[in-house]
């Protein structure tokens, strides 16, 4: 009996050994098939990554298009904006003039509507605290009447276009009051 068990331990080591040869291809060619299999996932992860980007860029491109020519429609913005504050009161209700200030006026509205269509808005300064994203702040001004870091000044208003900046409006911050001046013995 054990020369029999000899006999089919034998075969088996012989068929194994024939065998092996296939076997091991056969796991080589898995392992490629694996690889394949991942790399083809990977390479489609790939495309859906860059159509995304590509898709937000070319939004991003058609939003803000315009932030170049938007930026150089400002100035003029500013300039209608000091022309109609120059005005005095008496020059604005002579007959002869009222048709010119109302010219400016409407121009001036229409460059508002304008804007506005375009995503085009004002940054609201005064009274607001101070964000170093939206403001430039240009000096500081002593305040008993606003918290320190609030816009109390604006000298140059500032835009956004959509929900980015445009230019950053140039503002005076408040501080506190001077204490030297101040007697604190009474």
């Amino acid at each position: 009996m054990t020369e029999e068990i000899k006999n089919t331990e034998e075969t088996l080591r012989t068929e194994t050994a024939e065998a092996a040869p296939e076997v091991a291809e056969h796991d080589k060619l898995r392992a490629e098939i694996e690889e394949a299999k991942q790399q083809t996932l990977y390479v489609q992860a790939e495309m859906q990554n860059l159509r995304r980007r590509t898709e937000k860029e070319v939004a991003d491109a058609r939003a803000y298009a315009t932030s170049g020519f938007a930026r150089d429609l400002l100035s003029v913005s500013d300039n209608l904006t000091r022309a109609l504050a120059a005005i005095p009161a008496e020059m604005r209700s002579d007959d002869k003039l009222k048709p010119l200030v109302t010219g400016i006026e409407m121009t001036g509205k229409e460059l508002e509507s304008v804007f506005q269509r375009n995503g085009i808005t004002r940054i609201e300064a005064v009274g607001q605290p101070l964000d170093p994203n939206k403001h430039q702040a240009i000096m500081e001004m002593e305040s008993a009447d606003a918290a320190p870091g609030t816009v109390v000044h604006e000298m140059q208003t500032g835009w956004m276009i959509k929900d980015r900046l445009l230019r950053a409006a140039m503002v005076g911050v408040a501080k506190a009051p001077d204490a030297a001046g101040v007697d604190t013995t009474a």
